[in-house]
């Protein structure tokens, strides 16, 4: 067996592809070019030389100093030994160097997996063994805690792990990479890999309905053509500024049309690592942002600041896009009609179908609709239970294809079987009505999940967590309403009580630090914690969490 067809196997090893048939309509139809992500920003580079593509704190790279950083970051990876079809974890704040150890990364043919500043070493060591990665990037610190400590256990558990590279200090840990000085690669240049546009360029990573979170294969022609979409209905173009506050490395603030739609049409993109109001409305104000997006929560928490006296700065946007989670219509129609602010809803996902508000579409449509799809071939199915299609105007689960929409989770074939259907379509887990007009109205979740602003927790595994305690008989984690956040968590504990067991208060606590100590994400310790001393339970035995949900709303 030749060493080229060697490595095609490693390359689609675990990769669900598009069929034929699909791929010949999707070239014939001009949406996929047959451009890798590298060969993509090298074009912006050319194109935009010297536009500022990133302002970083102090920091002001133009495209050609970007793409030079690029071109040595991969010298130096080359040199390190990485090539084609190896992975990468990177964990990295919203700081340039992500985009340099991004590019950079796909600049020698290695597979980045996008993790987020709040993965923890449960989340990370997993997506460093499921993909057996090579390197690790991550940064120092970051909003108090200290990722050195988690790449440690990281290099403990992992065996395929052999590098860790830290931005910042590696400090008084050994066996650290600090960030290297890329001017040592100024004159040199690497061989571009044997990769066709059709591979997979990187793993983004689902909300996780079950256990800890699924690796989405996007490949360049599919991720591209989403970019490029999205970029034309957003109407960037060379004089927009978009502030960056959301994590960089997610789906939204890649795609959507985010960095990369950005970087397509020659803009800049201003990196925020506060999210609040007073340091996000500084840098608007400093450097004349015309796009920002938000999650609900977060475009709640800058609504109340703006009520609270500060200067309305929605009204000094172009646009405002908020996505991630349902926006309540009240909080849509408030920032509209109060603060003037040209709003722009967004629903999508991690695995593909996107969907916008267009800025022509009437107020209503606006406040009160997620949008209507990228692409013509964003093939839209609602059904009932049994997969039967429902009339226009029903509620019923989400199923999709399409040309940036995945045909499977990276080798998961169990799991794949009941998130895809046997024709292609993926099982989105939303429970939505189409209107008239074609829009998307989202009505909740299908899916066992709690969407806490924007961030997924998938409930059984923090309930797995939950039942590992000695004292715990069983948990049940459920959604609660909230009016930031849209859902917050819940945890209801059957314990096994003692004589000596501490105040409810204290065992909360205890209890929340049980799940952190285990080394899940923040965001997944339970808000609210219930002890009963008996779960309900459905007609098959399960436990019934409507009727504990019933509970919290009663």
């Amino acid at each position: 067996m030749s060493e080229q067809t060697l490595l095609e196997q490693k390359l689609w090893e675990g990769i669900v592809q598009y069929p034929e048939d699909f791929v010949e309509k999707y070239i014939a139809k001009g949406y996929w070019f047959g451009q890798t992500l590298s060969d993509f920003f090298i074009e912006c580079a050319e194109k935009y030389a010297q536009n500022t593509a990133i302002i970083c704190g102090e920091r002001h790279f133009s495209y050609a100093q970007l793409q030079q950083h690029i071109d040595e970051f991969a010298v130096y990876l080359s040199k390190q030994g990485y090539q084609i079809g190896d992975s990468v974890v990177i964990q990295l704040p919203n700081i340039a160097e992500f985009f340099i150890a991004y590019f950079g990364a796909l600049r020698i043919g290695m597979r980045p997996i996008m993790s987020l500043p709040a993965h923890r070493h449960a989340e990370v060591s997993h997506f460093i063994g499921q993909t057996q990665a090579k390197l690790y990037i991550c940064a120092d610190r970051f909003m108090g805690f200290d990722y050195r400590k988690l790449a440690l256990e990281c290099k403990q558990r992992c065996e395929s792990l052999q590098q860790v590279l830290v931005v910042g200090t590696s400090g008084e840990l050994s066996g650290f990479t600090t960030w290297p000085d890329l001017s040592k690669y100024q004159q040199q240049r690497v061989v571009p890999p044997n990769l066709t546009a059709r591979h997979v360029a990187f793993f983004q990573l689902s909300g996780g309905s079950t256990g800890t979170p699924k690796l989405i294969p996007r490949t360049h022609d599919d991720y591209l053509y989403s970019v490029r979409a999205s970029a034309d209905i957003c109407e960037l173009n060379q004089t927009t500024k978009m502030l960056m506050v959301l994590p960089v490395a997610h789906n939204f603030s890649m795609s959507s049309a985010g960095s990369l739609g950005l970087f397509y049409t020659g803009g800049t993109l201003v990196l925020s690592q506060d999210p609040t109001a007073a340091a996000c409305f500084a840098l608007i104000k400093q450097h004349k942002v015309s796009h920002v997006a938000l999650v609900p929560a977060l475009a709640a928490a800058w609504v109340e600041a703006v009520s609270k006296g500060a200067e309305n700065i929605f009204s000094q946007l172009e646009v405002l896009q908020v996505g991630g989670a349902r926006l309540a219509d009240a909080l849509a129609r408030q920032l509209i009609e109060q603060y003037q602010c040209r709003l722009q809803q967004v629903f999508g996902m991690a695995e593909g179908l996107v969907n916008y508000t267009r800025y022509n579409d009437d107020i209503e449509q606006i406040i009160s609709t997620q949008g209507s799809r990228i692409s013509a071939d964003d093939e839209i199915k609602v059904v009932d239970d049994e997969d039967r299609e429902l009339p226009q105007g029903e509620v019923g689960h989400l199923l999709t294809r399409g040309p940036y929409t995945i045909r499977g989770y990276f080798n998961v074939p169990e799991h794949n079987r009941n998130a895809f259907t046997t024709d292609g379509f993926y099982r989105t887990g939303d429970l939505v009505r189409i209107n008239a007009e074609g829009n998307i109205i989202v009505e909740g979740r299908s899916k066992d999940q709690i969407n806490r602003g924007g961030e997924k927790i998938a409930t059984e595994e923090v309930e797995q967590v939950l039942n590992q305690h000695p004292q715990i008989i069983q948990s049940a984690l459920v959604s609660m309403p909230d009016q930031m956040l849209g859902e917050k968590s819940c945890a209801y504990i059957q314990w096994r009580t003692d004589t000596t067991d501490p105040s409810p208060t204290r065992l909360m606590m205890q209890l929340r630090q049980y799940v952190q100590h285990y080394g899940l994400a923040t965001y997944k310790i339970p808000d609210r914690i219930e002890f009963v001393e008996d779960m309900p339970y459905t007609a098959l035995g399960k436990i019934d969490k409507k009727a504990l949900r019933q509970r919290l709303v009663a």
